[in-house]
């Protein structure tokens, strides 16, 4: 289960990750897009510890929607309406001060749908799909098998990093990414990558906890 309080120890962490790894972010995006997902999120994420914290605890539901106006507001390029909805539908299947397990596979299921509304995308594209599905299904299973969440987020971060590795392995066809064609092939998605750091700040959160 995530309580409100560790979703918010989740949400700083991600921040403090996506910081660290912005440079890294915009040199993968310097070579397919348009050089500045790292710049891009990190401003992003920051406007949300920011936000977080003049709003101080607050329930599950209202935590994600602030997090996702705050993303959509701030954030430039595609990664603010992408993450941004994610995190909006995410809140729509929230209510109260935690999430369980199970409610936790309908959260990541409704990003996952966000994602596809607004980005129009499927996996296999060269996209944050391509480590966010696999990690997904990872983290259902082991959930549906009855793993503790520890553990069954640890498989998801897996299956995201190998779905990130996959990202090299195909071309893009989406977003400015696309634009380059075979060009793109060898590369990884910055997007995908993006994902795999913010899957893998929850994961260690938790399991700190």
């Amino acid at each position: 289960m995530i309580t409100s309080k560790l979703l918010l120890k989740s949400l700083n962490n991600m921040q403090a990750v996506i910081a660290e790894n912005k440079e890294y972010l915009t040199e993968l995006d310097a070579k397919i897009g348009d050089a500045d997902h790292g710049i891009n999120m990190n401003k992003g994420f920051k406007a949300v510890k920011a936000k977080l914290e003049d709003a101080g605890e607050d329930s599950c539901d209202k935590i994600l929607k602030t997090v996702a106006m705050t993303l959509i507001s701030t954030v430039g390029g595609a990664s603010g309406p992408l993450y941004g909805t994610a995190f909006l539908k995410a809140a729509g299947v929230v209510e109260g001060d935690s999430i369980s397990d199970e409610n936790l596979v309908e959260v990541f299921s409704a990003a996952i749908g966000g994602v596809q509304l607004r980005g129009k995308a499927e996996q296999g594209e060269k996209t944050m799909l391509d480590a966010l599905i696999p990690a997904y299904n990872a983290f259902k299973e082991a959930i549906e098998n009855g793993e503790v969440l520890e553990d069954a987020l640890g498989k998801s971060v897996e299956a995201a990093a190998d779905g990130v590795e996959y990202t090299k392995t195909i071309v893009a066809s989406k977003g400015r990414a696309s634009y380059l064609g075979e060009r793109t092939l060898g590369h990884q998605d910055p997007g995908a990558t993006s994902s795999y750091l913010l899957l893998k700040a929850l994961y260690e959160t938790v399991s700190e906890d």
